[in-house]
């Protein structure tokens, strides 16, 4: 996966089965990573998978079908158990009757293709606008158990300073667990188990996901901590969206109909266009993200269009004084991450009429009580232009009844009444005490958040740079090797430019115009081979190339077979001259019925420079003709031979007859 620039606040990782089973088969899976704004595709092993998310801890796994990942139950809570703590699987089809994923990402204006590849992406987008389901089997109950790294042992001179020691270890240890738990705010209980000199193991009952403990698993030193998550009966499902805020929506109709959900507190929830989907369609999309309160176009009058979905929704109708411009828009929605010009135009309404609503908004917000849903109140006040204290009211009269009202004359207070009385006013500057300080605590929530931000885009950045810094160890190395190669390569040019110059040489004496090298006119190039072998053969073959024609000289004439003399005489050479021991039988025969002359090399005086070698023409054709004449007495013998083998064998049969 390559470093990307985070459009979300977290990564979603979209996957479908490639190729094989979970069963057994292999299985190879289409993996997209997608951060809001860029796509990252590979085809992985299940393996590989697992390390991949691991390292990239997203916020959430999608896919279409669960089994896909695992086999059975028990195989998926296995993988749900070694899932990083911040990870979710997501089943983005639906819970136990999942839907066709076509039909989902048609719903939803998700792009789909039935390839593998297409389906990750498609789940990857969905996951990423909240659709589908969390797959689960554990509740928030998670037990951390602190306990002996090492084993104590069987007996020593030492044995019991060192238990004691491991104990005081697990003690130590159990101390900075609860001191962080406690930190963390979180509601636990301990179970200790007292052994000598300390601690044998504590374990932890925290009401908390592992995501939410500050602590890990792991063995350090003495000691070792486990983690793990209360398991429920079975596999259960949980929406991703749990509740329906109010937001504020824009739309922008036409060939393409776009739509942009933005919270009361600005947030911009999610952006949606489609060619193809109806009215319908577009508002259960709408619905599944929240309870619009204000419907906004970007032009004036309201479109017709429009108007339906504020209708639908009985909500306020917002539009400009006058067509939004285009630069306008374009600076509204600088920060904001959209696919085209029709979902731009949908949030700049909808951001538009939020800053045309935020004062009233705050207004609203201010006069709400701390124990009202605000929303609710902004609702009705925005829409339904109901006062707030009408809508406070109407509240309160559906949660309790109205108060009594039947006026009735004072009387002295009991000692009894008095001093109810003054515990409630008591109880009164203590509740706005409370306020003061719930506050100062919203306050603080706030500045912990902003924190938080800061903190989570510090991480990001850090795991950004340390894969710049991976890749640029992997180009440097990759550098390295091309350097070690380049020098190879140039030692390699070094030795073939010194077998050019000699070829060169060679060359010269191997035409007629080599006036520079052979100043008197009577040199000739000898091609040399070393040993009498094929080997040899094929080396000088390549080295300097054998050709009809050439004076060859062998080093060592010995021990050629009939193999070996056929392959010499099958370059035609004009004169082999020998050195270094006698020809074979078998070869010397091959040699002269293919008339290849073969001369002593001490006949010829040679020169040789490096790998190549002249000759004087005339001291050549001296010992060609030497090989000629004895060639001639050869024949003679092997043909005087022959006659009298021919007088003897019909002699032999002449005397046969005769008897």
């Amino acid at each position: 996966m390559n470093d990307r620039t985070s459009a979300l606040d977290t990564l979603v990782f979209g996957v479908d089965i490639q190729s094989g089973d979970v069963r057994g088969d292999s299985p190879s899976y289409a993996v997209v990573a997608f951060d809001g704004e860029q796509f990252d595709r590979d085809v992985v092993s299940h393996r590989k998978l697992r390390r991949l998310l691991d390292r990239e801890e997203p916020s959430m796994l999608a896919t279409d079908n669960m089994y896909e990942l695992a086999a059975d139950k028990d195989e998926l809570v296995h993988f749900l158990r070694s899932l990083p703590a911040a990870t979710k699987l997501v089943q983005v089809t639906g819970a136990e009757r999942p839907e066709p994923l076509s039909r989902v990402a048609s719903r939803h204006g998700v792009p789909y293709g039935k390839k593998p590849m297409e389906e990750a992406e498609a789940a990857a987008r969905l996951a990423a606008a909240n659709v589908g389901q969390e797959v689960t089997a554990f509740g928030d109950t998670t037990t951390v158990k602190v306990s002996r790294g090492r084993s104590t042992g069987k007996g020593g001179w030492s044995q019991d300073r060192y238990t004691r020691r491991i104990h005081g270890s697990v003690k130590r240890r159990t101390r900075e667990v609860e001191d962080r738990l406690q930190q963390a705010s979180l509601d636990f209980e301990k179970d200790v188990t007292e052994k000598y000199g300390g601690y044998a193991n504590a374990v932890f009952t925290v009401e908390a996901p592992p995501s939410d403990i500050p602590v890990s698993s792991g063995r350090s030193g003495d000691t070792r901590i486990e983690i793990e998550r209360e398991r429920r009966d079975g596999i259960e499902f949980e929406p991703l969206v749990k509740r329906r805020d109010h937001v504020v929506v824009g739309i922008d109709p036409g060939t393409t109909t776009a739509a942009a959900v933005v919270g009361l507190d600005g947030r911009i929830l999610d952006v949606y266009s489609t060619r193809t989907a109806d009215t319908a369609d577009v508002i259960e999309w709408l619905i599944e993200r929240g309870r619009p309160i204000v419907v906004a176009a970007d032009v004036t009058p309201m479109p017709e269009t429009v108007e339906k979905f504020r209708r639908s929704f009985d909500a306020a109708g917002w539009t400009p004084n006058t067509d939004l411009p285009i630069d306008e828009k374009l600076h509204r929605t600088r920060e904001a991450s959209y696919e085209n010009d029709h979902e731009r135009d949908a949030l700049a309404a909808a951001l538009f009429a939020l800053d045309d609503h935020e004062d009233q908004i705050e207004r609203i917000t201010q006069k709400v009580p701390r124990d009202v849903e605000r929303g609710k109140v902004i609702s009705r006040v925005v829409a339904g232009e109901e006062s707030v204290e009408a809508v406070l009211r109407d509240l309160e009269d559906d949660e309790g009844g109205e108060e009594e009202g039947e006026e009735h004359e004072e009387r002295e207070l009991t000692e009894e009444e008095a001093e109810i009385r003054r515990l409630r006013t008591r109880v009164e500057r203590l509740e706005s005490h409370v306020e003061d300080l719930n506050e100062t605590i919203d306050e603080r929530d706030a500045t912990i958040e902003e924190y938080e931000e800061k903190l989570s885009d510090a991480k990001r950045q850090e795991r950004r740079e340390a894969r710049e810094r991976r890749e640029v160890k992997r180009l440097e190395r990759e550098n390295n090797r091309l350097q070690r190669r380049v020098d190879d390569l140039e030692a390699e040019n070094e030795e073939l430019d010194g077998k050019l110059e000699r070829l060169k040489a060679l060359w010269k004496l191997d035409h007629s115009n080599f006036a520079d090298v052979d100043t008197d006119g009577d040199l000739v190039p000898v091609k040399v081979i070393d040993q009498f072998t094929r080997d040899a053969i094929e080396t000088a073959d390549e080295q300097y190339g054998l050709a009809a024609g050439d004076v060859v000289y062998l080093r060592d004439a010995s021990g050629a077979g009939r193999s070996t003399a056929e392959r010499l005489a099958a370059v035609e050479p004009r004169v082999v001259l020998r050195s270094g021991g006698d020809l074979s039988e078998v070869a010397d025969g091959i040699l002269f019925e293919r008339e290849i002359p073969v001369a002593p090399a001490e006949d010829v005086t040679i020169q040789e420079v490096d790998e190549l070698a002249v000759a004087r023409e005339s001291e050549v054709a001296a010992a060609i003709e030497d090989w000629e004449r004895r060639a001639e007495e050869r024949r003679k013998e092997r043909k005087a031979s022959m006659v009298d083998q021919i007088i003897s064998e019909h002699r032999a049969e002449t005397r046969g007859d005769g008897d």
